[in-house]
């Protein structure tokens, strides 16, 4: 098992991926870790909506690229994404929503997949269409998209870790 620390250290965004599924059973431990986030007062604002279905990871890929002004793929090639949405009756649900991303992208990389928080989920499931999707999945109410993250094996492009900024920390004694 790896430590926390170099799990840390280690994740990048990978903007470059192999054209095959991550199994189930490793992406159920991943939407797991995301399950176990801190919420504001313990509320469980966030959902989350797998989506492997190719189809529907287009469909979204290609809403999101509208939001860009862009024809090409803002998920990087990735086979499957999964969208982070959160209550909006919380108002924490922003804060909720990524530290559930977070804790999904520090998982994927323990399990050794590759992942990518990409934005605009906000834009996309605030329009009819991207609200007929999450429709199709069960999910009704007054969701904020709060990201996608996309997942993966790395073809290539994952990046080091910049040198970290030497005024990082601060500290009152």
């Amino acid at each position: 098992m790896r430590d926390t620390l170099d799990v840390l250290k280690t994740r990048r965004s990978c903007r470059k991926y192999e054209d095959r599924q991550v199994p189930d059973e490793i992406v159920e431990k991943i939407v797991e870790a995301g399950t176990y986030a801190a919420t504001g007062m313990g509320r469980q604002s966030p959902v989350i909506l797998v989506v492997k279905d190719r189809k529907i990871r287009d469909e979204i890929s290609k809403m999101n690229a509208a939001v860009l002004g862009t024809d090409s793929d803002p998920f990087y090639g990735a086979p499957e994404v999964i969208v982070v949405l959160a209550d909006r009756a919380s108002f924490t649900h922003v804060y909720d929503g990524s530290l559930v991303m977070g804790n999904m992208m520090n998982e994927a990389e323990a399990l050794g997949i590759s992942s990518c928080w990409i934005h605009r989920a906000k834009e996309v499931f605030d329009t009819e269409e991207g609200k007929k999707i999450l429709k199709k999945a069960g999910i009704e109410g007054d969701y904020e998209g709060i990201g996608n993250l996309i997942i993966g094996y790395d073809a290539g492009g994952k990046r080091q870790a910049a040198e970290r900024k030497k005024d990082y920390v601060h500290w009152i004694k």
